[in-house]
């Protein structure tokens, strides 16, 4: 038994967000019909390649649909009446335009849980607008103080606001639902903004505005680059992260790099801030990654290397997480992914194949509905469906 093993999802989505956010529910078991076009067009994985959507595809069944034909929008609504929570990411007003609308596919099944997963949300000036990670991080007030004062806001190397913003809230809001649907036995519809998402991500720099009128700015607190919680280049330039905030690491830190004269500073001011930071700077790069590796292994205090993707799949902690896994492809083969961060005391993750072929499933998908051999031939012949 997993956790999801009651629930089918209809999963619209094309892009990141929401394809990350229904594969987190298909590693906990929930049934995930992935909903493609039958012309793969712009809204693919194709431009981000095959293992992308390999794994952003796991565990999931593949049906391809033309939306804008009739005879394509009524299978969904005879799939809608079997199906828990419909995902969908398209811009405002499209799914009305496809007559697949929360207030119509709600009539079809009252206790259908809707998720929107959009950059602006439903509603607001902005609703129709194009946009990506890098916009909304922009607009929400976090690109505005994560960076430096020379070089001004810098990219981070995931997609925030597209994954901790739009897949995570999703996740957390359809999860919410199906427990007020068992006690209520009502549906409704989730509005997920990644921009609203970001904006609350802004967790501590916005609390403390809102409260005491501070603005948050490059380099202005420890967190953000302000202190010596930084990263340091070793002697052959690779890089060690020290986190050391507390006064018991920050002791074993000076210690460790023989510099007990930094903790002798009064480390809160801003001056000493910045004497740390030189101190440090120069202690590390007076010493080779290696030497550090061996110097902090064995040493609590908040101090761990910057390894490299690689680095990070192979490591000890990771692997004996299990968040490395072999996904099964086909019948002999199986595949490298990233495994679930969840874990469960009375399940584990299903990993059941990677991503099926667009359109692998929908043969089986209509026979189980009530399509027939005949008509499905047919949907297939005028491009109904694939």
């Amino acid at each position: 038994m997993a956790p999801l093993d009651k629930i089918k999802i209809l999963d619209f989505s094309t892009l990141l967000p929401g394809p990350y956010a229904t594969m987190t529910l298909a590693d906990m078991g929930a049934d995930v019909l992935w909903v493609e076009p039958v012309s793969e067009g712009d809204v693919s994985f194709k431009h981000r390649g095959a293992a992308m959507r390999s794994y952003l595809g796991r565990s999931k069944k593949s049906i391809a649909i033309n939306l804008k034909d009739p005879k394509g929008r009524a299978i969904i609504e005879k799939l809608i009446e079997d199906y828990d929570v419909l995902v969908e990411q398209f811009r405002p007003g499209v799914m009305d335009r496809l007559g697949l609308s929360y207030k119509s596919l709600s009539q079809l099944n009252s206790k259908l849980i809707y998720c929107s997963i959009t950059g602006y949300g439903q509603t607001g000036p902005l609703k129709q607008k194009a946009g990506h990670d890098i916009n909304y991080l922009s607009l929400s007030g976090v690109s505005s103080y994560s960076g430096t004062t020379s070089e001004g806001p810098t990219l981070s190397g995931i997609q925030i606001a597209d994954l901790a913003g739009g897949s995570m809230h999703a996740v957390t809001g359809i999860l919410a639902a199906i427990i007020e649907r068992q006690s209520r036995n009502i549906g409704q519809h989730i509005d997920i903004s990644m921009l609203d998402a970001s904006f609350a991500l802004n967790s501590i720099h916005a609390a403390d505005y809102l409260v005491n009128d501070n603005e948050a700015s490059f380099q202005s607190n420890n967190l953000n680059g302000g202190g010596f919680y930084n990263y340091y280049k070793t002697k052959e330039g690779k890089y060690f992260s020290v986190g050391s905030l507390e006064p018991k690491f920050f002791k074993e830190l000076c210690e460790a790099m023989g510099r007990m004269d930094l903790y002798n500073l009064d480390y809160l001011t801003p001056e000493a801030q910045d004497k740390i930071h030189q101190g440090l700077t120069s202690a590390f790069g007076s010493k080779t990654f290696e030497e550090c590796v061996t110097l902090f292994e064995n040493i609590d205090a908040c101090v761990e290397p910057v390894l490299s993707l690689s680095e990070a799949i192979e490591s000890q902690q990771l692997q004996n997480r299990q968040m490395v896994v072999n996904v099964p492809k086909g019948a002999k083969e199986t595949e490298r992914q990233a495994g679930s961060p969840l874990k469960f005391s009375n399940s584990t993750p299903i990993y059941k194949h990677t991503a099926p072929t667009r359109g692998q499933n929908t043969r089986s998908v209509l026979k189980g509905i009530g399509y027939d051999d005949g008509l499905i031939k047919d949907l297939m012949e005028q491009k109904t469906v694939l």
